[in-house]
């Protein structure tokens, strides 16, 4: 596995990886009528293309395949982090995780955040996230809760 940057001509292949963990992992925390809010199959291409290219993520390679992605923002907020079903548990997302943080501590970023899916907030809180608070966002009219979670990365 490796990591690089995002380049244009990723969007849909980052998309099939944001699908699939939705549908494929996600699914087991959240109701079908909120996994399609969250990841409908019919979706606004274009605005997708502007939102990948915006946010300008890490992309995570195995033999070739995206498998994953996140972002780290200035201000470090993390907007998207993602493992494809098929790489689930198989430390993609702990790759991807050491690199935001060693990225935001070299950027000298002070704190975390992310909006955290009941899913994935296991897996943020090895990294030592914390929840600050509990949201319950609406998607497409469908309420989809998640955590405002945060790590200090000054010691």
């Amino acid at each position: 596995m490796r990591i690089r940057r995002f380049r244009p001509g990723d969007e849909m292949a980052l998309h099939a990886v944001f699908h699939s963990a939705i549908h494929g992992v996600a699914s087991r925390d959240y109701t079908p009528e909120q996994i399609d809010a969250w990841a409908p199959e019919t979706f606004d291409r274009e605005k997708w293309l502007q939102r990948i290219q915006e946010i300008d993520p890490f992309v995570v390679e195995n033999d070739g395949r995206i498998v994953a992605y996140a972002d780290l923002q200035a201000d470090g907020y993390i907007d998207h982090f993602y493992v494809a079903a098929s790489c689930a548990r198989q430390g993609c997302g702990t790759l991807l995780m050491n690199h935001i943080l060693e990225t935001a501590n070299a950027l000298g970023i002070k704190m975390l955040t992310s909006n955290v899916s009941r899913t994935a907030q296991p897996f943020f809180r090895t990294f030592g996230f914390v929840i600050v608070e509990e949201r319950s966002p609406v998607v497409r009219g469908v309420a989809v809760p998640n955590a405002l979670m945060h790590k200090d990365l000054v010691e």
